[in-house]
């Protein structure tokens, strides 16, 4: 993996760091390889946790690496605010394109933490990446997941090695649904105070936004957990911060944590955006 990033024919290069343990590890393998040459650029957005940019932010610090922090702009494009199913491809494109708008001149090459595990499932975030000309050493290095998580402690992410995966909060909303920031402020502080209950680390809580009402997803362990007598507590809790937040009354359920269980998949993938 050092072999691959000092190889690369780039004068500078760039991170898109998410805060998520994917970019984070990149990073923090590619620092002392690029030294100088090396920046991490992160988006912030209503779609992201301020736990991620504060993770970027102590990253960043502790590698002594420059950091940019920017907004890609993705709230101002209706096809992203659309929800379609190929959400990401917005998302992405505001965000490279966004990147590449800095970059202008420089002369940068372009680096994501997409590792082998992504290219198993639908990503049309990564059409956007093809098109602005990113690379994927992960990818490259045939290096997975599982792996990765072993690399993170070895660069110095000690605890950060089993950081669950936490998509953006946009990945909450159900496909088609329009994605409003006031929404995602909700579904965060309804996932900030579940987990904080269960009051356990690594626990997966996803406040996902249905058509029907909210579905409070967990973990196996969690979710036995609110069977055996925290529900009603939880209940009146999630209540009051859909008050608190001027939502309407939802109807409410918990169920077995599943990935991506709030994107329904399309029949095709080709990127089409909406008019505004």
């Amino acid at each position: 993996m050092q072999a691959l990033l000092a190889g690369l024919d780039a004068p500078r290069v760039a991170i898109a760091v998410s805060g998520g343990i994917d970019s984070l590890t990149l990073s923090a393998v590619a620092a002392p390889v690029l030294g100088g040459r090396l920046t991490l650029h992160h988006a912030t957005s209503p779609a992201v946790p301020h736990e991620a940019t504060e993770r970027t932010r102590a990253l960043a610090a502790g590698l002594d690496a420059r950091l940019v922090i920017f907004d890609a702009g993705e709230f101002d494009d209706p096809s992203y605010r659309a929800n379609p199913a190929n959400r990401c491809f917005f998302c992405k494109t505001n965000l490279y394109g966004a990147i590449a708008t800095r970059l202008r001149g420089t002369d940068t090459l372009v680096l994501s933490g997409t590792n082998t595990d992504d290219l198993s499932d639908y990503r049309p975030g990564l059409q956007a990446a093809d098109a602005h000309s990113v690379r994927h050493p992960f990818v490259e290095a045939a290096i997975s997941k599982a792996t990765l998580r072993r690399i993170a402690p070895l660069v110095g992410l000690g605890h950060l090695a089993d950081l669950p995966s936490a998509p953006c909060l946009s990945s909450r909303i159900e496909t088609g649904l329009f994605i409003e920031p006031a929404t995602l402020a909700l579904v965060h502080a309804v996932e900030r105070s579940v987990a904080a209950r269960l009051g356990s680390d690594g626990r997966i809580v996803r406040c996902r936004v249905r058509r029907d009402g909210l579905v409070i997803e967990l973990d196996a362990i969690s979710l036995q957990d609110v069977q055996d007598g925290l529900e009603a507590t939880l209940r009146h809790t999630i209540s009051d911060l859909v008050a608190e937040a001027g939502e309407p009354p939802r109807a409410l359920r918990f169920a077995a944590y599943r990935t991506g269980s709030a994107f329904l998949r399309p029949v095709s993938d080709a990127a089409q955006p909406v008019q505004p």
